[in-house]
């Protein structure tokens, strides 16, 4: 029997109407779909998907066993990650080896900071794998704010919340335009780590970028304020131009 295809399907930021022609197709003609998602919560990329499914799509929700209960440095994170994610993969891998495609839903890109690529790396030399690029959060994010966030050489560094302060505030000081990923509960090292670099004077902080419930504010204005892991900080650019 030929191996079904097991697609991660990059969403794209959150609006349905950001998502490529490729996935809305793949999307509304699966079978079978899985997506991540913390227990007991319905999951943003299933959300984003609401009203677009076959009806009789068979859904195969992967409950995270730990989110942010356990510091990253831990090594009990990576010991209850680990064996989820090769649960997981086994999973999928069985529906490929009756012949079945499965669509991963994926927020933004699948290679961007998603947790398919585990899935990805545990898959792609056994059976057939394809990833469906999308706009990635952070461009929705930098829209949303209506500026560019690079002009002529200026480089752009993207960082992870969850990164030491002092490696943050060093990256920071060092770059042009940067992205801050992983926001949530780390959004007061952020304020610390942009102070430190002189970088939070223009600095903004986009929730749930392209989706209804989207905020955008200065960074400097809303301090206090208790961030969803769907935020990320902005600092653009001010280089070359005409």
């Amino acid at each position: 029997m030929t191996k079904g295809t097991i697609f991660g399907l990059g969403l794209g930021p959150g609006e349905p109407d950001l998502m490529s022609v490729r996935a809305d197709r793949l999307l509304r003609h699966a079978r079978h779909i899985a997506y991540f998602r913390k227990a007991g919560k319905p999951g943003q990329a299933r959300q984003i998907v609401a009203g677009m499914l076959a009806e009789g799509v068979v859904e195969y929700p992967m409950e995270y066993p730990v989110t942010t209960e356990i510091p990253l440095d831990d090594p009990a994170y990576n010991h209850a990650l680990g064996p989820f994610y090769t649960a997981c993969a086994r999973h999928l891998a069985g529906l490929s080896d009756q012949g079945c495609d499965v669509v991963v839903l994926c927020e933004g890109d699948p290679f961007f900071y998603g947790s398919f690529m585990h899935l990805y790396a545990r898959l792609r030399d056994t059976h057939p794998v394809q990833v469906v690029p999308a706009i990635t959060g952070m461009s929705g994010a930098w829209t949303a704010t209506g500026l560019p966030i690079t002009w002529g050489d200026d480089v752009l560094t993207v960082l992870t919340g969850t990164l030491p302060e002092a490696d943050l505030a060093r990256h920071m000081a060092d770059s042009d335009a940067l992205v801050v990923m992983k926001i949530g509960r780390n959004i007061d090292k952020v304020r610390r780590a942009l102070e430190t670099a002189g970088r939070m004077d223009r600095a903004w902080l986009v929730e749930y970028a392209t989706m209804p419930c989207q905020k955008v504010m200065r960074l400097a204005e809303v301090e206090g304020r208790i961030t969803p892991y769907f935020s990320i900080v902005l600092v653009h650019g001010q280089g070359r131009r005409p």
